[in-house]
C-alpha cells in the first residue's frame, strides 16, 4: 500500500512517496477456515528512486513483493541490467514496463516517472508519465492533446483522502446522469512556484496519514516521506530517509 504523488508546475517537479509496507498473509486457521489478513511490515521502505546518470525520478506503486522480493530490489536490478547513458525520459518509461512484464506480467504494480529533455533549440521540455505492469500502460500525462505542455498533479495508490479533498465530488443518480454535488475551490497549477510544489506533495501524503489515523481503516500509507526535485538544472533530494544506527539517550 503506498502514496506517491507527482507535482509539475512551470519551475519543475516534485516526486513524493510514503514509506508504509503492508504484507497480505494467508492461511488456515486451526479449524481449517482459510484467512487473509493485511499486516503493516516496515515503516522504512523506499519507493522514489533517483536514476543519476539520467537525471530521472521512478516513484512506485501497487504489490509490495514480487516473488518475495522488495519493489526497491527489482528496480534497482532493473537499473543495473537494462539501462544506459544515452536512456532518457522518453526510453525509460517503456523499458521498465517491459522489464517487468517479462517476469510479472500479471504484477498490480505501477510507476510515476519524470524527468527533462533537451529538445530543438536547447529547451528543456518536462516529461511526465503514468506506467502500469499488468495492464501494459505508458501514458505521458503533462501534455495536453494538441501537444502542449499542462501543469498540475497525480497521485497512485491509496487515493481516496486526498481525491476527495482536490477533485470534485460526482453522484450518479437512477437514471445514470452524473451531477457534480460538491465542486472545490481550483488550484491554479499554472502559476504554483517550486516550493509550493514540494509543500503541496509533502501536503498530500501528510493529509492521508493523518486522516487514516482516526478512521476505521488499515494504516496503509504513512512512514518518513520522501521528496525528489527534479529541474532542467538540477536533481536532488529535498528530504529523504536514511539509515542509521540506535540513537543514544542520555540517562
Amino acid at each position: 500500500m503506498t502514496l506517491a504523488v507527482v507535482t509539475y508546475v512551470p519551475e519543475g517537479i516534485v516526486m513524493a512517496s510514503d514509506s508504509r509496507q503492508f504484507l497480505q498473509l494467508e492461511g488456515k486457521t486451526p479449524g481449517g477456515k482459510d484467512f487473509r489478513v493485511n499486516v503493516p511490515a516496515s515503516d522504512s521502505v523506499t519507493k522514489t528512486f533517483l536514476l543519476e546518470d539520467q537525471k530521472i525520478g521512478i516513484s512506485s506503486f501497487g504489490e509490495a513483493l514480487l516473488a518475495g522480493v522488495p519493489i526497491a530490489s527489482h528496480i534497482k536490478k532493473f537499473i543495473e541490467e537494462e539501462l544506459t547513458k544515452v536512456d532518457d525520459i522518453t526510453t525509460v518509461p517503456e523499458k521498465i514496463v517491459k522489464y517487468f512484464r517479462r517476469s510479472f506480467p500479471k504484477a498490480d504494480v505501477g510507476f510515476h516517472v519524470a524527468g527533462y529533455k533537451k529538445e530543438e533549440g536547447k529547451i528543456s521540455v518536462p516529461y511526465v508519465y503514468y506506467c502500469h505492469v499488468s495492464r501494459d500502460i505508458v501514458e505521458r500525462r503533462n501534455v495536453k492533446s494538441d501537444g502542449s505542455l499542462v501543469y498540475g498533479a497525480m497521485w497512485s495508490g491509496e487515493i481516496d483522502v486526498i481525491a476527495s479533498i482536490v477533485n470534485p465530488v460526482i453522484v450518479e443518480d437512477e437514471k445514470g446522469v452524473k451531477n457534480i454535488v460538491r465542486s472545490p475551490a481550483p488550484i491554479v497549477w499554472d502559476a504554483m512556484t517550486l516550493q509550493d510544489a514540494i509543500d503541496f506533495s509533502i501536503y498530500a501524503i501528510r493529509t492521508t496519514i493523518d486522516t487514516m489515523r482516526f478512521q476505521a481503516r488499515p494504516k496503509t500509507v504513512g512512514g518518513p516521506i520522501d521528496v525528489l526535485l527534479i529541474t532542467p538544472d538540477e536533481v536532488r533530494w529535498i528530504q529523504r530517509k536514511g539509515l542509521h544506527g540506535e540513537e543514544r539517550r542520555e540517562t
